[in-house]
């Protein structure tokens, strides 16, 4: 019986050694969240039906575990961010196919090196490790983000990484060869050495580059407008037997965009976070690139709220550069005025002292309306 084996250990070469020993056994491989609470990372193992649990003492057996399949390499949990996380399938193939179609996009070499300092429980982070053993590259894995250590890793030899945005602003990015960008939006102006993903859990990371698809990617939008995506990089399952692959193999992402003249996808957002305003279409994203713009505005997000006129109104929750003297909502209503149509620009605002993010930096939208 093939199992599933939980690493609960902090990135480094002691992960790495589980995670090739647990291939060499024929066994598929849980990331543990190091950033837990010693009983969620333990509740999740359970949720996700592990047979063992790797920590820094040992191995533990544990109940009411769920064999795997042949060939099942990953089961990597999804954020969370709208309900509990899913246990998604990734087999051995799959992550062939994502290491092996991103390193010739990127026209890896064996003299390249890979720095891993993202959480190894999201696909983002750990599809750095998957691709430097794939490509016999030398791989670096930090326990976590840093500038200094990043800083440090890259100035010893680490040519690539994987960043999201916030991280990236804490760095020099000129250190590294090239910064694959993915998880929350980039910024408005990026650095010519990075690389912005389209992609998810359930494709083993990213599958466009900088809007163009990978080798063996097909990407198709629905009549609804929705992005449709089929490769071989491609989930098996959810750990639960499930799957949002249709019958003819397309992964319907909820998500929306458009197919551009020249085969680039733009990605406009997720179905449900599009404002109708008063029969117009608002995109929160574009709305918020605009604002963090601003030198009054730290953070910035974008939801909709429920108007007996509109429909819908588009509102903002700010947090400022200076609490004390937050900017008004004509003076950012003023500011849009040459940037987006007026439609688009905010009727209320909120002044808030954080936004609720998942740990790579992704807006939690839903929970914005709650903070009034």
């Amino acid at each position: 019986m093939r199992e599933l084996v939980a690493v609960d250990l902090a990135g480094g070469v002691d992960f790495v050694h589980a995670l090739q020993q647990i291939w060499d056994d024929g066994d598929a491989a849980l990331p543990i969240d190091q950033r837990l609470a010693p009983d969620d990372r333990a509740q999740l193992a359970d949720s996700m039906r592990a047979h063992w649990v790797i920590h820094p003492t040992g191995r533990s057996r544990l109940d009411g575990g769920l064999a795997t399949e042949p060939g099942d390499a990953l089961v990597v949990t999804t954020s969370g961010s709208t309900g509990e996380p899913k246990g998604v399938v990734l087999t051995h193939d799959a992550v062939a196919a994502s290491a092996e179609a991103t390193s010739r996009r990127l026209s890896i070499t064996p003299d390249d090196h890979w720095l891993a300092c993202l959480p190894l429980s999201h696909v983002g982070g750990l599809s750095v490790v998957t691709r430097a053993l794939h490509a016999g590259t030398r791989l670096t894995v930090l326990p976590r983000f840093d500038p200094v250590s990043v800083t440090s890793a890259a100035l010893s030899g680490a040519t690539h990484t994987s960043l999201v945005t916030a991280a990236l602003l804490r760095i020099d990015p000129s250190i590294f060869r090239c910064i694959v960008l993915g998880g929350a939006a980039p910024p408005e102006s990026r650095p010519a050495n990075t690389v912005v993903t389209y992609g998810m859990t359930e494709t083993g990371s990213g599958v466009t580059y900088d809007g163009v698809p990978l080798d063996g990617v097909e990407v198709r939008i629905d009549d609804d407008g929705q992005i449709l995506l089929r490769c071989p990089m491609m989930l098996r399952s959810y750990r639960d037997g499930s799957t949002p692959v249709d019958a003819d193999g397309w992964l319907h992402t909820n998500d929306l965009g458009t197919l551009l003249a020249d085969g680039r996808v733009h990605v406009h957002g997720r179905r449900g976070d599009v404002i109708i305003t008063g029969g117009e279409n608002v995109w929160p994203e574009q709305v918020e690139g605009a604002l963090a713009q601003h030198p009054g505005v730290r953070d910035v997000g974008v939801s909709g709220l429920a108007d007996a006129q509109w429909g819908h109104i588009v509102a903002a929750w700010i947090v400022p550069n200076d609490s004390s003297n937050p900017p008004t909502l004509d003076e950012l209503r003023s500011y849009l005025g040459d940037r987006l149509a007026g439609f688009m620009a905010p009727r209320s605002i909120f002044v808030v002292e954080s936004l609720p993010r998942t740990s790579l930096g992704k807006l939690r939208r839903t929970e914005l309306p709650h903070l009034r």
